[in-house]
């Protein structure tokens, strides 16, 4: 059984009552504004409490696993774009690039492009069936570019999809206190991953080849089915098309800067390593220098998201938005390799900040029971901007004949971004004050008058009992 009232959302969910007939609503200062609220009996999520651990630890390990294969496969294309280059360009094409591109680009684009319906599937059948029916995508491959488009483009990007969200979501229902730790530990393990498999695609995409390099690949997402066995949700599953998260201000606009900061967010990924093909080191370096220090990034920044409040959280995403942008800008002024290893590191730390912090913003802004919807409609916005930043970048490089322009403009947008985010906290903390000053004048307006001192008191009600108060004496 629910109630559903017109009201504000409140970030303290276990202070949420069921509301019978006749009863009025607690007052809380810390609500948000323009949403409706559900709320809920106790043991059905409004009085949920995560556990903080135990068998969490055993989600955290089969999310880290699902992390590491689909991001460590993602953030490794740059190996994978040189081998489908060899095997598909065309000398008087001056638009290959431009078309190599698009696979990758696809398969990072469907992860956040299906994100609104994979959350719905997740509301309706839970983490686990999602999961692992996502996992099974990447069973299928094939030699030619156009259809590479549809088997790794889109099933495997949409697999991955069916499948990270998922590993998100379900931490939330193991921890609130040690969210970001947890985050920070999952999204970790990509960065693991991001290390080791350049270095893996390295020693045997020459000798095996293209097709069987994909199928070697697979096995890390057969791995994958088999551990997200593991999800097993805690909170019920209720709701199958959600709009009510738009209702709250501060998601719409933390929503829009994110999106905005991502259309450049991939270009380094897919084009960085052609970048130093000149240069007559081994490319894969850097990628594994990316992957380190995300790493690094994502253990600190979510254990240091977890002493900051709120959301102020969001500061860190503010702050590696903005260097990863000049990150970018500075790449084509890097003329020796070394400072490409320094950039790199500062790419991978602004990466752990913004992926670790991304699930506990959503946790802050609309609480538990809204947090699988508003990570997949985040993550569908994301979608349109993140596949199209890697096919401009080669189209620029195809028609300026170096990468100047498009890594200069690439640093753009998360700059923007970054500007645009800056001000949720700000709005948030107005929109808090409102409706406290609001609550304040309501409650002034609900109690008596005090008696003057000197007066006696009178009850219409009987005799006066002793030890009544002027306000028990008015009801």
């Amino acid at each position: 059984r629910s109630t559903t009232v017109s009201g504000r959302y409140c970030d303290d969910a276990p202070s949420v009552q069921l509301l019978e007939a006749g009863c009025k609503p607690p007052l809380s200062p810390v609500c948000d504004s323009e949403s409706v609220v559900r709320v809920e009996e106790p043991g059905h999520g409004a009085a949920f409490v995560p556990p903080e651990g135990g068998y969490g630890w055993l989600v955290v390990f089969a999310a880290t696993w699902c992390n590491g294969s689909i991001f460590g496969i993602q953030n490794s294309f740059g190996i994978l774009h040189m081998m489908l280059m060899k095997e598909h360009a065309d000398p008087d094409d001056k638009t290959s690039q431009f078309k190599v591109a698009w696979v990758g680009a696809l398969a990072m684009g469907m992860i956040f492009f299906c994100s609104p319906v994979v959350s719905m599937f997740t509301d309706r059948f839970g983490c686990r069936k999602t999961a692992v029916s996502g996992a099974v995508l990447f069973l299928f491959h094939c030699s030619s570019l156009s259809l590479r488009y549809f088997t790794y483009g889109i099933l495997f990007g949409c697999g991955c999809s069916f499948a990270f969200q998922p590993s998100l979501v379900i931490l939330g229902h193991y921890f609130r206190q040690r969210l970001g730790l947890a985050n920070g530990v999952v999204t970790a393990g990509a960065s693991l991953f991001s290390m080791g498999l350049p270095v893996l695609l390295n020693k045997v995409g020459e000798p095996l080849g293209l097709s069987r390099t994909f199928q070697i690949l697979s096995l890390f997402m057969l791995v994958q089915a088999l551990l997200a066995l593991l999800f097993k949700p805690l909170l019920p599953v209720r709701k199958y098309f959600n709009l009510r998260v738009f209702h709250i201000l501060t998601y719409r606009l933390w929503a829009f800067g994110v999106a905005t900061a991502v259309l450049g967010y991939f270009v380094p990924y897919v084009h960085l390593v052609r970048t130093i093909m000149g240069m007559l080191v081994k490319e894969w370096v850097l990628l594994v220098c990316i992957g380190a220090s995300s790493g690094v990034g994502r253990l600190a920044f979510g254990k240091i998201g977890d002493l900051i409040t709120g959301v102020q959280k969001i500061y860190m995403q503010v702050v590696s938005f903005m260097a990863l942008g000049l990150m970018s800008m500075m790449i084509p002024q890097c003329l020796v390799f070394e400072w490409l290893v320094v950039v790199c590191v500062f790419l991978g730390l602004c990466d752990g900040c913004f992926l670790t912090m991304m699930a506990p913003i959503a946790f802050e802004l609309v609480g538990p029971m809204q947090a699988s919807q508003a990570i997949g409609y985040l993550l569908g916005l994301m979608s349109l901007p993140m596949t199209a930043g890697p096919p401009i970048a080669g189209l620029l490089h195809d028609y300026f004949g170096n990468y100047t322009v498009a890594f200069s403009l690439a640093g753009v947008p998360p700059i923007v971004g970054g500007v645009v985010l800056f001000f949720v906290p700000l709005i948030h903390r107005r929109l808090q004050a409102a409706a406290s000053s609001e609550e304040t004048s309501t409650t002034a307006h609900m109690l008596p008058t005090p008696t003057p001192a000197g007066e006696p008191k009178s009850c219409s009600n009987g005799d006066i009992l002793p030890g009544y108060t002027d306000v028990e004496t008015h009801i």
